[in-house]
């Protein structure tokens, strides 16, 4: 397998094994589908859910409020890895939303009962849809109610439609029910264009669509201490998953978490073209903060983009424009 899955398969692996035994308040967390039990009234989605976007939180409110209605709960089925990872192993072009442990803590906060994360493979992806819904949803886990997307496929080669689900409910003592596309401004909410936002720096319209602040989460690292020297010390974040979405090069206004407090700041992302123009960097200045947090884990909320990565004639210019930074940022994080 690439080395897409295998450089974090192992903390991956500890992530899920750790959360297979244990809950997150009602969440109950399952690392295969062969652990999950048999509840009541099954009310089941199924996805890759990148983001837990608007979109996203609209199907799971629907489960919810059915599941209230006959006493039943809400079960999520989703994959990891993603399928493209396993079925495209050459391709190091993937970039999700979420890792899978944001995922998970972003199911936790919609409130659903059973989250199954089941381990995609090639073989998994070699069922017909008429297997899977027999197999998987009807014999594995009890579906009685069903409730996807606007645009969801299933099955090999992604065979399967909303149509064929239509056929095969009363076949097996289901209901199944489509949600239509969300919009935002007259705009569909999808993981595409939440990506194509992000990468384009405009973290505002991601924002609008995903319902919280993009953010990225990773250990604080020592870098160049450059930002030290020019009287702005920075917090260097190492990101061990290598799927994760990185925005565009450029300054934001940003929100961190560190030690259970969220501090305001300053973040950099690009690769210091005043310098070196070396590696990327994603870099974080906070404000009023001096302990020292290398080594530890912090989360960065990315809140409304300032300017794009310039390369200035000297440090005295780039002190300037750091400086400008941080009061833009102060007003728009006030």
């Amino acid at each position: 397998m690439s080395y897409r899955f295998t450089d974090f398969a192992f903390s991956t692996l500890l992530f899920l094994l750790y959360f297979c035994t244990l809950s997150i308040g009602f969440l109950k967390i399952y690392n295969h589908i062969d652990q999950f039990e048999k509840v009541s009234n099954a009310v089941i989605t199924l996805g890759t859910f990148d983001g837990v976007h608007l979109g996203h939180k609209v199907i799971i409110e629907r489960l919810k409020k059915i599941a209230g209605e006959v006493n039943g709960q809400v079960v999520v089925l989703t994959f990891f890895p993603h399928p493209r990872m396993v079925l495209f192993p050459d391709d190091h072009g993937i970039q999700l939303l979420n890792t899978i442990a944001e995922r998970t803590i972003l199911m936790e906060k919609a409130g659903i009962n059973h989250l199954i994360i089941h381990p995609f493979s090639k073989e998994f992806s070699r069922m017909s849809s008429t297997e899977f819904v027999r197999d998987i949803l009807v014999n594995k886990l009890g579906v009685k109610k069903l409730i996807i997307g606007y645009d969801h496929h299933f099955g090999r080669n992604r065979e399967g439609s909303y149509t064929d689900l239509e056929e095969l409910a009363p076949v097996y003592n289901f209901s199944v029910e489509r949600i239509h596309e969300q919009l935002v401004n007259d705009v569909a909410v999808s993981s595409t264009k939440i990506r194509n936002s992000l990468l384009a720096g405009d973290v505002a319209t991601a924002r609008e669509f995903l319902g919280y602040d993009y953010e990225l989460t990773g250990t604080v690292v020592h870098g160049k201490k450059l930002g030290h020297s020019l009287g702005f010390p920075t917090a260097n974040l190492h990101i061990r998953e290598d799927y994760k979405l990185i925005p565009s090069n450029g300054v934001y206004a940003a929100r961190t978490l560190v030690r259970g407090q969220w501090i305001d700041g300053v973040m950099s992302i690009g690769n210091r073209p005043t310098f070196d123009n070396g590696l990327r960097s994603i870099e974080v200045n906070l404000f009023d903060f001096n302990s020292d947090i290398y080594g530890e884990k912090i989360t960065i909320g990315m809140s409304e983009f300032i300017r794009s990565e310039q390369k200035f004639e000297n440090s005295t210019a780039l002190i300037e424009a750091m400086k400008a930074d941080k009061l833009a940022a102060i007003k728009l994080l006030s």
